[in-house]
């Protein structure tokens, strides 16, 4: 299956470390090896990069690990393809316009009897599943709220009952992001953790790699890192149950 990464934080942060640890398992120490990509908020819009190469030799790839772009929001995603071919227009996440806004998706899991899932507004580009349960779930937000409501936590919170629907037909472990929220809903695996002052070192799991947080950081920085696996070995990760989902906003757990 794929795998996803995500970050929602207080202030513009990169990703840099974490993400080093995700590509590694594009095609290295991971099967995923069928394409990945990663979307940046920054304010109202969003930048993405994607290829559908391993992300472990992805020219793209290099260059966004070295380019620190500093985000209140991301999410990335590694692919093993189980529906529809490796392409681009295949390659997660994708992203949709509602109420002048990006909304951003990534989904990792396979599902069934996914062709039933029928949608008026939002149609798929490619011929994943993932795609089109991203307009299902699009569409259904949007015949609820016409217009955005005052408080989008709630939207989050509808989107989860949603994935509660799609986890019926098979595997949904799905991050979505408006650019200020980040919701992390579980299937069967996904992990969450926080990291605020005192900060420490952490190890990653799949690369050579350590990083000092507390000089690369200030003492009111608040940074939470959502991953399929966890993404360094010496630090406390939580687990989500299947089933619940998690909502982010800037950093903090709502």
């Amino acid at each position: 299956m794929c795998e996803l990464l995500g970050m929602s934080a207080n202030v513009p942060t990169d990703i840099c470390f974490s993400f080093s640890g995700l590509l590694e398992r594009g095609g290295n120490t991971g099967p995923h090896k069928d394409g990945w990509g990663i979307t940046f908020y920054e304010g109202k819009g969003c930048r993405t990069f994607k290829d559908p190469e391993p992300s472990c030799r992805s020219e793209i790839a290099k260059l966004v690990k070295a380019y620190p772009i500093k985000s209140v929001s991301v999410i990335s995603h590694i692919r093993q393809g189980n529906r529809g071919r490796t392409c681009l227009e295949n390659t997660h996440p994708f992203t949709r316009e509602l109420w002048g806004r990006e909304i951003s998706y990534a989904h990792n899991g396979q599902l069934s009897n996914y062709k039933d899932l029928k949608t008026e507004y939002y149609k798929p580009v490619g011929n994943t599943d993932s795609e089109l349960a991203f307009c299902w779930l699009l569409d259904n937000i949007r015949q609820k709220y016409p217009k955005k409501p005052s408080n989008m936590a709630s939207v989050f919170r509808y989107a989860a009952k949603l994935a509660d629907q799609l986890r019926e037909k098979g595997v949904f472990n799905m991050l979505l992001t408006d650019g200020v929220f980040v919701l992390a809903y579980c299937s069967n695996n996904l992990h969450w953790i926080t990291r605020r002052a005192p900060f420490g070192k952490a190890t990653l799991i799949d690369a050579d790699m350590v990083v000092d947080f507390q000089k690369e950081t200030t003492p009111n920085d608040i940074v939470t890192v959502i991953a399929t696996r966890p993404l360094t070995n010496d630090e406390q990760w939580n687990k989500i149950e299947p089933g619940e989902s998690v909502l982010f906003k800037l950093g903090e757990k709502v």
